[in-house]
């Protein structure tokens, strides 16, 4: 049997580690967050968005399996799953959720008002009435757009001057997402004045894409516009070689397209929508309402051109674009490919936000 003073020893340790376990739970408390990607879980591109999302959230004070938890749902581009995946992050209740992409938002305002949320990778959000405005977004939602409907018109601008001799061009849309339509009627626009005739070929419905790339191919002259409808990531393998196998002069919304083989890319830092998504995700879990906190709009575009497509294509690159425009060249090394990053002083080319920078790439990344 356990002797009286040996008892009163082991009781009195017991006694004074309580007050310390007490004060670590306390000051440890665990908090939740949701994360709704739109690319698939081996998907390089969404593993390092979710790599910039944790370095930031820990410089921030905040480690995974210390005091936050995290719980992950990759849709890959499909909108059933994303829709599904929405409604079980809703029912888990956590303190936030994290998504990227039109559709699981739409999916997520339509299921709480209650549970906060900050976006990544959504255009228009005003347009696309996810929001009440930039400075104010109200209720439960904030975070960090990617493009306004006018850059249809800039991506149309942008082709015509790398192809000039184009005269038809593809705009790959999607009729379920207000933000793509509206960049196709942007194109629309502008296209009487660069002499193109635009072609709608909607990527929503399930439609043979490779039919549709096909039938517009048969016709010279024709290039294509990818807008950043949400399952173009998912499938972006089979847009770049489906350009590449009809020769047409392609433009794409961010840089990993061309990185990985597509002919340009025009658009915004992905990578720091998710760094910026981790600072907002601080400072609700301290207490901010995201109705409060402002939109972010992109504050940096890059044109990145790649060398090796436009051979393969047979186009020759102007040796100067608008006088606007000032070229450097980089040789960065990308999966044996030579990249041209556009630099300018004078952002009048492209639009009031648009600025051109040269940026090397990292080894295994984008």
């Amino acid at each position: 049997m356990m002797k009286r003073r040996e008892f009163i020893r082991l009781l009195g340790g017991a006694a004074a580690g309580w007050p310390l376990a007490a004060r670590a739970q306390q000051g440890e408390r665990v908090r939740r967050i949701g994360v709704l990607i739109l690319y698939s879980q081996t998907d390089r591109e969404g593993q390092a968005r979710v790599a910039a999302f944790l370095d930031t959230l820990q410089r921030l004070g905040w480690t995974e399996g210390r005091n936050v938890r995290i719980e992950y749902r990759w849709s890959a581009g499909d909108a059933g799953r994303e829709k599904a995946s929405a409604a079980e992050l809703v029912r888990s209740t956590p303190n936030v959720i994290v998504v990227s992409g039109w559709t699981g938002l739409a999916e997520l305002k339509r299921l709480t008002s209650k549970i906060p949320i900050v976006f990544t990778q959504v255009s228009d959000p005003v347009g696309s009435g996810l929001i009440a405005s930039l400075a104010r977004p109200g209720a439960n939602i904030s975070g960090f757009q990617n493009f306004e409907p006018a850059i249809g018109g800039k991506w149309l601008g942008v082709l015509k001057d790398a192809a000039p001799n184009m005269r038809r061009a593809g705009v790959l849309f999607g009729s379920d997402s207000v933000a793509t339509v509206a960049m196709l009627h942007a194109a629309e626009a502008a296209a009487p004045s660069l002499d193109v005739q635009v072609t709608a070929v909607d990527v929503s419905g399930g439609e043979d894409i490779e039919r549709a790339i096909a039938t517009f191919a048969s016709q010279p002259d024709g290039g294509l516009i990818v807008t950043p409808h949400s399952n173009a990531p998912a499938n972006r393998g089979s847009l770049i070689l489906l350009a590449a196998r009809h020769r047409l002069p392609a433009v794409y919304p961010f840089r990993y397209y061309a990185a990985e083989g597509g002919l340009m890319a025009y658009g915004p830092d992905q990578i720091d929508q998710w760094r910026g998504a981790a600072t907002y995700v601080d400072r609700i879990l301290r207490g901010e309402k995201p109705g409060e906190l402002p939109v972010q709009a992109p504050a940096k575009y890059e044109l990145v051109i790649n060398l090796k497509t436009a051979k393969v294509i047979g186009l020759n690159i102007p040796p100067a674009l608008p006088p606007r425009i000032k070229i450097r060249v980089g040789h960065p090394g990308v999966a044996g490919r030579s990249l041209i990053h556009l630099t300018s002083s004078s952002c009048s080319a492209y639009g009031p936000q648009t600025r051109f920078a040269l940026a090397s790439r990292p080894k295994g990344r984008r």
